[in-house]
């Protein structure tokens, strides 16, 4: 067992970001930092029972990761479906590191939870007969994703969030507002947050919020790789905000990448375009340079396989023949008006890259897609720091494992903001005013934020090694002591994919195996008997521990096995 201190021990990291005084003060009872399903989940849910509620965003509402969700919503909503069945994929897909109990709630309450955003307003796809469309992707054995627009099912859950946050006037919006760091109390417990707003009038530039609970819905941390599937304001904001207050990361190293990202390039870097998993539940399948279907035999479900499976059956492809992609070949579902009545956000997008699907292969490789790990939460979403809750993709929940199954993110911010609402209002923390803080100041310079994500690319990617993972981690405390000459949203993000950087690949050196999305090329194969747990992440005084906590796996072991007939 490695030593948990060993790879951090000797790193200084800002305890909290350098920032003028807050400039304007205002409060709320309740501060949700994110605009995603998570959030306006949250917001809608709480203002029922708290006086104030106030969502601060990173840019507009419609700005983050839920809008770009095309697949659609997971949950055992067809006849011959049960949650005990969803339950068993996502068990299955998780490799023996989700937590039974989350799990069992995600998939015992999701049904409730997709009908009441049906009540909501979302229009959700429905067959010729008036029922609930469903399909399936990767990982489910059954058809249980539930989708919108044909591919566009993030897009239509925020319109109708958002519908009912603005109809709302109880809950008070402030967009263009970067959170900075959290205020603490007497206690060590969350008594408010600053924000930086680029705005007019009073709230313009770095202020602060007082207010007796803060929830986490930032989403992920996506720009930490150079390509990814995620928006621009993925920078890791929430999980690093919460690691420097005192609260504990999980599970860092399993970041999911999604197998079939569109491949525009050597050079391309940022969000790229994702082809949706459903492509391939339509019937879409992966080869190779000469034909080849390559994922026959590697798995049961060959190219409906968990995302780990084709994401490394992929990389595996293209070292094997040195080639920089793979293909999508899914021209033969080319049948007269298919493409634009199911997948016409995907159509439009791969023609706008001169691909046509109808008549051409897609190219595809694997990117950065979600991060399975994150703030560590019970199943009420409350972290080790009072007052404070995390949901959706900025959480660890325990319902993921090593590897999100298909569709099951959106799920989970629904089912897990319910939850948080329910308990909520009755530990609302007493007014209190923050204390002086004396954590250490810093920023790291906006300037080195393409070497970190190079660096993060090619060594705490899809594959990593001991070797490469030590080589990452060496750049990345190089970078620790480039400081800011600037004091700015490019810094302050800059520290927190830097934060959040020197954490996942601490975790990814120690954890010596295979499992999930978490690939080891010098520890190929998965080893319960050590690594069955989970790593923890904690800050204090700007230096970050490791610690592993042993867990019984918790999967089926069914993973090479049909679940039904």
């Amino acid at each position: 067992m490695p030593d948990p201190m060993g790879p951090a021990a000797s790193r200084r990291l800002p305890g909290r970001l350098s920032a003028p005084a807050p400039g304007w003060t205002t409060s709320a009872d309740v501060v949700i930092i994110g605009s995603g399903v998570a959030g306006l989940t949250a917001a809608l849910r709480l203002r029922e029972h708290v006086d104030k509620v106030l969502v601060v965003t990173k840019t507009v509402l419609n700005a983050g990761s839920t809008q770009w969700a095309q697949g659609g919503i997971a949950a055992a909503l067809g006849p011959e479906d049960t949650p005990a069945e969803h339950e068993v994929d996502t068990l299955v897909a998780g490799a023996g590191a989700c937590d039974d109990d989350a799990v069992r709630v995600l998939v015992t309450e999701g049904p409730e939870a997709v009908r009441e955003l049906i009540a909501l307003g979302t229009n959700f796809d429905h067959d010729e007969h008036g029922a609930l469309s469903l399909t399936r992707e990767g990982g489910h054995h059954r058809d249980r994703i539930a989708h919108a627009g044909g591919d566009a099912t993030g897009a239509e859950i925020q319109r109708a969030l958002i519908a009912a946050v603005e109809a709302a006037p109880d809950i008070e919006v402030i967009q263009h507002a970067l959170a900075v760091d959290l205020l603490l109390g007497a206690d060590g417990g969350v008594s408010g947050v600053t924000l930086h707003v680029i705005g007019e009038g009073v709230r313009d530039g770095v202020g602060a919020v007082h207010c007796r609970a803060v929830v986490l819905a930032s989403g992920g941390l996506g720009q930490v790789f150079s390509q990814t599937t995620n928006p621009v304001v993925s920078t890791g904001d929430g999980m690093a905000i919460a690691l420097r207050a005192g609260a504990t990361l999980r599970d860092l190293e399993f970041v999911q990448f999604h197998p079939t990202v569109m491949y525009l390039g050597p050079e391309s870097r940022g969000q790229q375009p994702l082809i949706s998993e459903a492509v391939r539940g339509e019937g879409a399948f992966l080869v190779d340079f000469e034909g080849n279907r390559f994922m026959q035999g590697v798995h049961p479900l060959a190219d409906l396989a968990p995302r780990d499976v084709v994401a490394k059956a992929i990389m595996k492809r293209m070292l094997e023949t040195g080639q920089p992609h793979m293909w999508l070949d899914a021209r033969h579902l080319g049948v007269t008006g298919f493409w634009e009545r199911r997948f016409p956000t995907i159509l439009a997008t791969t023609r706008s890259h001169g691909v046509d699907p109808v008549t051409d292969l897609i190219p595809v490789a694997p990117a950065c897609h979600y991060a399975s790990g994150g703030v560590r939460t019970d199943l009420d979403g409350r972290t080790d720091l009072p007052g404070l809750y995390a949901t959706g993709e900025v959480a660890c929940s325990g319902v993921h494992g090593a590897n999100r199954l298909a569709s099951n993110s959106l799920l989970e911010g629904l089912v897990f903001s319910r939850r948080i609402a329910a308990v909520l209002p009755d530990e609302l923390r007493p007014w209190a005013d923050p204390v002086t803080d004396t954590r250490n100041a810093g920023l790291v310079s906006g300037s080195v934020r393409r070497d970190l994500q190079e660096t993060m690319t090619s060594k705490v990617g899809v594959l990593r090694s001991a070797a490469g993972l030590g080589e990452a981690r060496a750049v990345l405390d190089e970078l620790s002591e480039a400081p800011a000459e600037v004091v700015g949203q490019d810094a302050w993000e800059t520290t927190n994919l830097l934060t959040i950087s020197a954490a996942l690949a601490d975790a990814a050196a120690l954890r010596e195996e295979t499992r999930g999305s978490h690939w080891r090329d010098d520890f190929p194969d998965r080893d319960d008997e050590h690594w069955a747990g989970h790593f923890d992440v904690v800050m204090t005084d700007g230096a970050t521990a490791v610690t592993f906590g042993p867990a019984p796996a918790t999967d089926t072991g069914l993973e090479e096995q049909e679940v039904h007939a």
